[in-house]
């Protein structure tokens, strides 16, 4: 069987590539996006992922998790739960898709 690459460049393209529905790509460019700067804070601030799951009510090894990458059974309010243990605020943004008309 051969396996054919593909690279995706950007979390729209990864989740068509997956076979994501409409709706199941914007959730997963929003999780994306908290996870991504999370990332950055936990790296910024030097944390620990223990340190993390302190703060956040969670488990080190869920964090770990998360912060590989892996957001499988992982809700949009945990990320921003871990955010604010952080001392972040999470902003939302809604805007029309021209296509929802």
């Amino acid at each position: 069987m051969k396996t054919k690459l593909t690279i995706a460049q950007t979390p729209e393209d990864l989740a068509k590539t997956l076979g994501l529905s409409g709706l199941e790509a914007q959730e997963w460019k929003v999780q994306h996006t908290l996870l991504k700067r999370l990332r950055q804070i936990v790296l910024r601030q030097g944390l620990t992922h223990a340190e993390v799951a302190k703060r956040g009510g969670s488990s080190r090894t869920r964090v770990t998790s998360i912060l590989n990458g892996n957001l499988d059974n992982v809700s949009s309010d945990l990320l921003i739960r871990l955010l604010a243990a952080l001392g972040y605020r999470v902003k939302v943004s809604v805007s029309r898709l021209d296509s929802a008309a």
